[in-house]
């Protein structure tokens, strides 16, 4: 299975090769510009192959391999922020389409007058904590707000938190004395049972003051396990920072969901750009990157990270 990409790839060289020798082996004319053309687009598809393999390199992590839980939350700016934070579950739950990922929403609150305040996506792939952990901070967002009748520009807010989900043989003390648990009735979309029973659970673990809740499973005892499984992996990241005597990984790299604090600016008015203000990464195309179109920002985090930190990623041009 670990060979598999590596294996695809000699296939892709050694086939590139032999149509290389085919070319020049025509006369000049149609069959030697299919051939050529039928060349390129091989040359094409092994260097995307060995892209991946460069990036799939940098996932040095112990749990890079791992499924990985997203929770975003709605910041400063009220409505705007609250719709903000919708756009960018879409725009995660697009990326994962494009890339092959399984998006599944397990819990979400709705803003009073439209989008969300907060939202827990559960994303299965190989890598996915690997590549989403890039996307970890506050995301800030500049236009002109559809919600204000004078057309002003407004500024807002989201920050996302993204733990990976733990296996079974990865142990984390927790003491049923330390929860308070509630129920209440799901929202949304989801039938008339999940508007009928008290199914959704919400748990906080009272030391740490953290707070999980689902309410995608039917079941309570399913919403149950699956809320325990993110406070699991909540808590495991939590206490790997209070050994390295730090919250920086925690809070610090996340910040107040405010100005100041965020790593990556999408502006869509008066000019359209989104730039990722740690690596340099930027685009124009704006509505692309909102459409899932995220993968020049992960691949440039990620190898920055192997760097230490310096921007070594030129900015593409548009």
């Amino acid at each position: 299975m670990v060979l598999k990409p590596f294996d695809a790839l000699k296939t892709l060289v050694a086939d590139a090769e032999v149509m290389l020798e085919l070319a020049e082996a025509e006369p000049p004319g149609p069959d030697r510009d299919a051939a050529a053309q039928e060349l390129e687009s091989m040359v094409v598809k092994a260097e995307e192959a060995f892209g991946r393999l460069e990036l799939q390199s940098l996932l040095t992590g112990p749990l890079d391999p791992c499924n990985a839980y997203l929770t975003l939350h709605a910041g400063a700016g009220g409505t705007e922020s609250c719709d903000w934070a919708s756009m960018l579950l879409r725009m995660y739950q697009r990326y994962c389409e494009r890339v092959g990922f399984t998006a599944e929403l397990v819990d979400i609150s709705p803003g009073d007058e439209a989008g969300i305040t907060a939202a827990t996506l559960y994303v299965s792939g190989t890598n996915a904590y690997g590549f989403f952990k890039a996307e970890r901070g506050v995301h800030r967002l500049v236009r002109i707000s559809p919600f204000d009748s004078n057309s002003r520009r407004h500024t807002s807010f989201v920050s996302l938190d993204v733990v990976a989900e733990l296996s079974e043989d990865v142990e984390v003390e927790i003491n049923e004395s330390d929860l308070e648990i509630s129920t209440y009735r799901s929202g949304g979309a989801g039938g008339q049972h999940v508007n009928k029973t008290d199914s959704a659970i919400r748990i906080r673990h009272v030391p740490t003051g953290i707070v999980v809740s689902c309410q995608a499973e039917r079941s309570q005892h399913k919403n149950r396990a699956r809320a325990m499984s993110v406070l699991k992996a909540k808590l495991y990241e939590f206490e790997q920072d209070k050994k390295r005597e730090t919250m920086e990984k925690f809070y610090g790299d996340k910040g107040a969901i405010a100005w100041g604090s965020q790593i990556r600016s999408y502006v869509l008015q008066p000019y359209t750009m989104v730039k990722d203000l740690r690596t340099g990464v930027q685009t124009g195309d704006t509505q692309a990157v909102l459409d899932g179109d995220i993968e020049k920002f992960i691949d440039g985090w990620l190898k920055w990270k192997s760097t230490g930190g310096r921007k070594i990623v030129v900015a593409e041009e548009d």
